[in-house]
């Protein structure tokens, strides 16, 4: 049997709208074969041939959660097909509840199994369900990140979203000492490190530590094979490559980039200040950044072949 990867049962998600494990078990049935999947969905009435159905949902909004002691938090993307729907109150709605929901949830699976919190006589996913039809489009739960701080674990949560919901930051920052006393402040530095994460697009990794030696060896590969340094010697080389790799591992790490709001100190040196002002140790533990629709192959369409082909249907 073939094996059915997250991807496949997510695109085969946005191509009729059905459940995840009704996918799941389509692609099982049919080894994994799109077409014959989707044909399965149809013959139990799971998926409709419905205007609507293959329509990739690539707008929508990218929302956050942070409980109120800030000790949990959740970033979660959640995609409709138009933008005049991610306006929608109701769509923003769904996402908040969503989000908020995800903090007792694992995984997108298990979210979508549990029963809707503003209305527990249905489950999330069939609740999704019924939003797709009043809104009339395509709406699909893609993912969300939490961040939950151990119980024997000091620190706190925090989130950051931007242009409208279409960029959001999840950051976790840990101390030594318990930050009650100063919550205001920790909240602020965190919610500083995770718009710094925002303006960021190429950082992925918190240090240097944190990158792995593949990746570093895989842009080492890359210099070296540099045309303009074809015809060095081996150790120059080697000696210019190496001056590169730590310029463009720094460009990778969020610790070592420019502090977007005092660009003459590193974000390095404002947790160093942070933690003097605090009297405590402060550590950027994790974070993550989601771009809506990122990944998603958006359909190109033409607006005046679409009429054309609506007239002729008629």
């Amino acid at each position: 049997m073939a094996e059915i990867s997250a991807k496949i049962v997510q695109e085969l998600r946005q191509k009729t709208g059905a459940g995840m494990m009704d996918c799941k078990k389509a692609l099982k049935e049919t080894d994994g074969d799109m077409e014959k999947a989707i044909d399965w969905l149809r013959q139990r009435g799971i998926a409709k041939a419905e205007k609507g159905a293959g329509r990739i949902a690539a707008e929508g909004l990218v929302d956050t959660y942070i409980q109120p002691e800030g000790r949990v938090g959740v970033l979660i993307e959640v995609n409709c097909q138009t933008d005049f729907v991610a306006r929608n109150e109701a769509f923003k709605a769904l996402v908040q509840n969503l989000a908020k929901q995800a903090t007792t949830a694992e995984s997108v699976e298990a979210l979508l199994a549990q029963a809707y919190i503003e209305d527990e006589s249905v489950k999330v996913e069939d609740f999704i369900k019924q939003t797709s039809g009043q809104l009339g489009e395509n709406i699909q739960l893609r993912r969300f990140a939490k961040f939950a701080l151990a119980d024997d674990t000091k620190g706190v949560v925090d989130s950051y979203i931007h242009t409208g919901g279409r960029v959001g930051v999840l950051v976790e920052l840990n101390t030594q000492e318990d930050l009650e006393a100063a919550r205001e402040e920790s909240q602020t530095l965190a919610r500083n490190v995770a718009m710094q994460v925002a303006a960021c697009p190429n950082v992925e990794y918190v240090n240097v530590d944190e990158i792995p030696a593949l990746v570093a060896q895989k842009e080492k590969d890359i210099e070296m094979g540099r045309d303009d340094l074809a015809n060095k010697p081996q150790n120059i080389k080697e000696k210019i490559v190496q001056g590169r790799i730590e310029k463009r591992l720094k460009e990778m790490t969020l610790l070592d980039q420019p502090y977007i709001r005092d660009q003459s100190i590193t974000v390095e040196e404002l947790i160093k200040q942070s933690a003097s002002k605090l009297g405590d140790s402060i550590q950027i533990r994790r974070f993550v950044r989601y771009v809506l629709g990122e990944g998603i192959e958006k359909q190109e369409s033409n607006f005046a072949e679409e009429v054309a082909a609506q007239m002729g249907n008629k």
